[in-house]
């Protein structure tokens, strides 16, 4: 399983690396908006769209959606974003800092499933802009956002499985650990010294720009740190109360397209928001 994990992962780093630096914007644009739509995909399945047509239609509304806007805010011809994204990142950061929370503790049951597919879109949509957006305006900066999540993802692995005892939410993700935490937020700190000291010309110009430049990165990256967890675990929940163990098998040893970027979801709205202030 590890090894299969690993091959995978490798393959996708590989694709997603000659992707993000040779593609042309519409290019760019067209893979996420195919990753999107088979997300979305994923995703009605976890809000009980029990049947090929209902998800096919959920998955073509959400890209037509994804269209619109790149198309409206010149995403797709390689626009490096407008004040109009704000409010949309500003609306997926106050529901991954309040509602999703809320939800990975209460746990709702018996949701409609057309509040959940709504959820879908203030989850998936915001993120998949931000991954153009952020692209457009330097693909190096969206590559070392990205990492982060890597980073601190795979630290919070294997410091679990050496020395995971305390379950961080064992009732959504029983694999996660308190340690597995603290190895994630340690290697994120690493991460941020190292971003700082190597590609300071990538450091956000709000952050960089001010006297303290190197905590203030050291703390956002750490926010950032906390909301990857807080998205995976939300995942684990829809999962959980979907009664299924991943949400798809596209990706040997990884399940599906959202068991790959949940954790991604959080992190690139808000890491666009810094880059628009």
């Amino acid at each position: 399983m590890l090894r299969e994990r690993i091959v995978t992962g490798i393959v996708l780093a590989a694709a997603c690396l000659a992707a993000l630096f040779w593609l042309p914007a519409i290019g760019w644009a067209t893979l996420v908006g195919c990753i999107l739509a088979l997300a979305a995909w994923e995703w009605a399945a976890l809000a009980r769209c029990r049947t090929a047509r209902a998800r096919t239609g959920y998955a073509a509304a959400t890209l037509v959606a994804f269209v619109c806007a790149a198309w409206l805010l010149r995403l797709a011809s390689g626009a490096t974003g407008t004040i109009a994204l704000a409010p949309v990142y500003g609306a997926a950061i106050a529901f991954w800092l309040i509602v999703a929370p809320l939800w990975i503790w209460r746990r709702p049951s018996g949701m409609p499933s057309a509040l959940l597919l709504a959820l879908g879109w203030i989850v998936l949509l915001p993120a998949v802009l931000a991954l153009v957006h952020l692209r457009n305006f330097d693909p190096t900066v969206l590559l070392l956002f990205m990492a982060l999540v890597w980073v601190a993802d795979i630290a919070a692995y294997f410091v679990g499985r050496r020395f995971g005892r305390f379950k961080l939410a064992p009732v959504v993700s029983p694999g996660k650990t308190w340690e597995g935490l603290a190895g994630a937020m340690a290697a994120a700190a690493v991460y941020a010294v190292v971003w700082t000291t190597v590609y300071p010309h990538a450091t956000p110009a709000v952050l960089r720009d001010i006297p303290w430049s190197t905590g203030a990165m050291l703390l956002f990256v750490e926010a950032l740190t906390v909301l990857s967890v807080v998205g995976d675990l939300f995942e684990s929940a829809m999962k959980r109360q979907a009664g299924l163990k991943d949400s798809g098998a596209l990706l040997p040893g990884h399940g599906g397209i959202l068991d790959r970027i949940d954790a991604l979801t959080p992190v690139l709205p808000a890491a666009a928001l810094l880059i628009l202030i």
